[in-house]
């Protein structure tokens, strides 16, 4: 579990709204980037909101709560996750495909497919924004996703 008043929640929070803002003109979660309860509202929001860092196989660093739900995860074991896992073996290859994409462009809206939870239940995002992060330097981040809509399947 990690605590509403992390430092790194907070930076990871801001990161992904300022971020989402520059590259779509629009509200994260239709929140404030001054906010000062920016953190808390993103991490309790409805809308799943993920983000994973840079490593060669990226691990996902952020899971708001709908996040930890929908896929069937504490904080701890969602953060220890590399994203690809988050879809079945027949499938990454075209979230890796989307992921190369979203470099490229520096988000995509509307992204569907298909994801599994720990348990192996399964589920359609629909609609989904992918991003890619960048700190105040201008040095790549990661990416983040946010989906309001899914369908287990």
């Amino acid at each position: 579990m990690i605590s509403l008043h992390d430092p790194f929640l907070q930076q990871q929070s801001l990161l992904m709204a300022s971020n989402y803002f520059t590259l779509t003109g629009q509200l994260l979660c239709g929140l404030p980037l001054n906010d000062p309860k920016l953190a808390k509202k993103l991490y309790e929001h409805p809308s799943v909101l993920l983000s994973h860092g840079t490593e060669s196989d990226p691990i996902f660093c952020y899971g708001n709560l709908s996040a930890q739900s929908l896929f069937e995860m504490d904080w701890n074991t969602l953060t220890q996750l590399p994203s690809r896992h988050s879809a079945e073996q027949p499938n990454r290859e075209e979230r890796g495909r989307l992921l190369r994409e979203v470099t490229k462009r520096g988000y995509i809206k509307n992204y569907s497919g298909i994801r599994i939870a720990s348990t192996g239940r399964r589920f359609m995002i629909e609609q989904a924004l992918v991003w890619n992060l960048y700190d105040e330097r201008g040095r790549y981040q990661g990416q983040a996703a946010t989906f309001s809509n899914w369908t287990f399947v």
